[in-house]
Order: C-alpha cells, then structure tokens, then sequence
C-alpha cells in the first residue's frame, strides 16, 4: 500500500492512511513499550481520516479539526446516514490531543483501548465501503 500513492485530493488515499493508523494501533499491541495513549491515539486517526474521506466523496469542505462530533456534524448536515458505531466514535476525540501527553489524563486500560480499536476499525470499514462503491 505504501508504494500506491494517490493525490491528497482523492478519498482513496484518506482510506489508506486511515487503514494506516489502524495498523499501528493494531500492531503496537504487541509491543509493550508502548502506551495504550498513543495506540488509542492511531485509533482517533483511523476515524478521523476514514470521515474526511467520506466528506472529500460527497464534496464537502471540512477545516483542519481532530474533532470527530464536528465530521460527524458536518455528514449528517449533508444527509449522510450514519450508524450507531459511528456517532459512538466521536468518544475517541479525546484521544487526539489530551492522550498524547503525560498527565494531561488518566492512562488508558486495556479495556478502553480495546474498545477504541473496535469503533476504529468499524468506521474505517464503513468509511471504506461508502468511498468505494
């Protein structure tokens, strides 16, 4: 997938990079010098690429935002419908800034990144099918 670069313009790509951060979430599992922040924070990107991707489908302009409510927003506004799973991923904002960085919240449990990967991968599926059909 790496070698098959397409224009920052196209959907496809943002489905790409969106299964990219999935990717490291997943994999970074196994290794244990890794924070579950920092994975649940693949996760957030996952979802937040995997909505821009549906917004560049339908032709929607979106501002540079982590905020996936705000995406989600800006799809229904476009009459996008949208499952339960989906609304439930804009939970996973509050790992795109806060997470990152020591202290800023309590560290994620097993449970709760579990929980991240599973919206995350539901919705860049989603995102997936919508981009390319």
């Amino acid at each position: 997938m790496r070698d098959q670069r397409l224009p920052p313009d196209d959907p496809r790509e943002w489905i790409n990079r969106a299964y990219s951060n999935l990717a490291q979430a997943e994999a970074g599992a196994n290794l244990p010098a890794i924070y579950l922040e920092d994975l649940c924070f693949q996760a957030q990107q996952a979802v937040e690429k995997a909505l821009k991707a549906v917004l560049l489908a339908k032709n929607v302009r979106f501002s540079r935002t982590h905020d996936l409510a705000e995406l989600i927003s800006l799809l229904e506004a476009n009459e996008q419908t949208l499952p339960e799973r989906v609304y439930a991923a804009a939970q996973l904002t509050v790992f795109a800034v806060g997470a990152r960085y020591p202290g800023l919240t309590e560290p994620v449990t097993e449970e709760e990144y579990d929980a991240a990967l599973s919206l995350a991968g539901y919705v860049v599926q989603w995102a997936q099918q919508l981009v390319l059909s």
